[in-house]
């Protein structure tokens, strides 16, 4: 099922959200000896920041995805990087049972969910991925970062206020990013039969041009609230106006790697 990330939310997705660092990817391929011989799953994938860069280390990637806008984005940019041992399935979590065929009797070495576990049944989906994946291998959860609008600054609270005139009150939704939900999702693995369950955060500041942050928070507003193109200047310049006047601002990122493997 879609989730409205599409058309121009698709594109600014692709051009704003921030990639994962090299950090991460050395934590996901040290925690389950990823190789040359290895299938992953990159589970809710948008527009392939996590599944390209993944490709260069594993024998194949699964990028799955319900939006078609995103897959094609993340297609196009596999195809930029010439990555040609990648596929691209549209579905959501609740049709992952049916990649067994796509896998041909092959397991999973890992499936990774990256800041897009809060759309899904993350019990079930842990519970069906239990089946999937090989000895050693197993599941990562991860969280790239806290939304614009939730930070811990006086630009981010500046910056919530000003989509709340716009739309009204937005749900505090951490968007799996919070600590109770990593303890929560820490939980459901282990229910699910994953062993050796734990976290690994790495964390860094970054500079966000003003630019930068009116495209992230581009990507993030459903389709059907996102101003049309003849509004989005004048949206722009009251989201500038709510800000610091630094051209910049700074920004926290706290990246958290979760995951649980089978015996």
């Amino acid at each position: 099922m879609a989730l409205g990330f599409s058309g121009d939310v698709a594109e600014y997705y692709a051009e704003f959200r921030r990639g994962y660092p090299p950090e991460a990817l050395d934590a996901l391929q040290g925690a389950f000896v990823l190789g040359a011989d290895d299938v992953v799953l990159d589970l809710g994938c948008g527009t392939g920041q996590m599944a390209v860069p993944l490709a260069s280390r594993v024998g194949w990637v699964i990028g799955m995805d319900p939006e078609p806008d995103m897959l094609r984005l993340a297609r196009e940019e596999a195809a930029r990087g010439d990555v040609r041992n990648a596929t691209w399935v549209l579905g959501a979590d609740s049709d992952v049972p049916a990649l067994g065929g796509l896998l041909a009797q092959r397991r999973l070495a890992m499936a990774v969910i990256g800041q897009a576990l809060h759309w899904m049944d993350h019990q079930e989906l842990f519970r069906t991925l239990a089946r999937m994946v090989r000895p050693g291998g197993g599941v990562a959860v991860v969280a790239n970062g806290t939304p614009l609008w939730l930070q811990d600054s006086q630009w981010s609270r500046s910056l919530r206020a000003c989509l709340e005139e716009r739309f009204g009150e937005i749900r505090a939704d951490s968007c799996g990013t919070a600590a109770s939900d990593r303890v929560r999702y820490g939980q459901a693995l282990e229910t699910a039969g994953f062993e050796d369950v734990h976290e690994t955060v790495f964390a860094y500041r970054e500079r966000l041009s003003l630019d930068r942050l009116i495209g992230g928070v581009y990507s993030a507003i459903p389709a059907d609230k996102l101003p049309g193109p003849d509004a989005r200047p004048a949206f722009a310049e009251q989201i500038r106006r709510s800000l610091p006047e630094e051209q910049y601002v700074t920004e926290d990122v706290t990246v958290s790697v979760l995951v649980g493997r089978m015996r």
